[in-house]
């Protein structure tokens, strides 16, 4: 039996780190894109520059472009992910903070325990379950009741609304990955769907009219270093890391950025992009987070016991 080779204990925490950090402040520095960049516009250029990197790369390296059947899937999976998903993501936090943003995202593991039950049928609806998402829509509640007296403004309905439908179009992407077909690369499979979706944010921007009311020359430097960062840190360094600790570790670990990305991301927006953070944004931060745990812990405990 083969000794499994060393890895040097850096480059997993650098990994980790980039995972955790990289992509819980991406969400500030999407909202300070949409400050100056019209929404879907600035998701298509974001995605399709990675897309293009990824796809490209792969490419270069010998591995062989998704098939017709594969790309059908993978434009099915790209409309779902990037542009309702991002797309909504992007437009909402025109009008929610980037860290209320990040919270509201992290009630996907809930919607992904509903598509499992509901599409994969690979889950039952507990107690447990359904205590959890309790909790996690009670926490949602929280940011937007208008009605407790908490401190701080609840956020635009409009906009939480459009990060819920986010959440469920990626839990229904993500449980629909597993049946339909895709490239055997996971990287080549993330490049072709990240640059379908750029071109179909594309589309999207110019059926909303976006191109006429975007000028490049009056946009900001602080706005185009944002674009920049989401790109290279947040779309390829991002997804590189996180598909070297796929391979790894196990993915319970690497799930633990679920947890982490809205803490550091509700962090970053109060430090860096001034933000409030009272009594409302901590109560409901935290219910999500409970909830999340609870969802994933449970699914983790069903797979061992499957396992064993």
């Amino acid at each position: 039996m083969e000794a499994t080779p060393h890895r040097p204990t850096w480059k997993t925490l650098l990994a980790f780190a980039i995972i955790y950090f990289v992509w819980g402040s991406t969400f500030l520095a999407i909202r300070v894109g949409v400050r100056e960049v019209p929404p879907f516009l600035l998701a298509a250029m974001r995605f399709l520059v990675a897309g293009l990197v990824l796809y490209g790369w792969m490419i270069a390296h010998g591995e062989p472009s998704p098939t017709r059947r594969q790309w059908r899937s993978v434009s099915f999976l790209a409309v779902l992910i990037f542009v309702i998903d991002y797309g909504l993501v992007f437009w909402a936090e025109q009008r929610v903070p980037s860290g209320i943003a990040a919270v509201m995202l992290a009630t996907i593991p809930a919607f992904m325990a509903l598509s499992e039950i509901t599409i994969l049928r690979t889950q039952r609806l507990t107690v447990r379950l359904v205590l959890a998402l309790a909790i996690g829509l009670g926490g949602v509640a929280l940011l937007t009741s208008r009605s407790l007296n908490l401190g701080g403004e609840p956020i635009d309905r409009a906009g939480a609304m459009a990060l819920i439908v986010a959440s469920m179009s990626w839990s229904v992407a993500s449980a629909l990955t597993r049946k339909l077909p895709l490239p055997p690369s996971k990287v080549m499979s993330s490049g072709a769907q990240m640059l379908a979706g750029g071109v179909f944010l594309a589309l999207t921007a110019a059926a909303l009219g976006e191109f006429r009311n975007f000028h490049p020359g009056t946009v900001s430097r602080g706005a185009w270093l944002a674009l920049l960062y989401l790109i290279v840190a947040g779309s390829i360094v991002g997804f590189t890391a996180y598909v070297w600790l796929i391979h790894h570790e196990s993915p319970t670990k690497v799930g633990t950025y679920a947890y982490v990305n809205p803490i550091v991301a509700v962090l970053v927006g109060y430090f860096l992009g001034g933000e409030a953070l009272g009594l409302r944004t901590i109560g409901g931060t935290a219910s999500v987070l409970i909830s999340v745990v609870v969802i994933t812990t449970t699914r983790v405990k069903k797979q061992r016991a499957a396992a064993g």
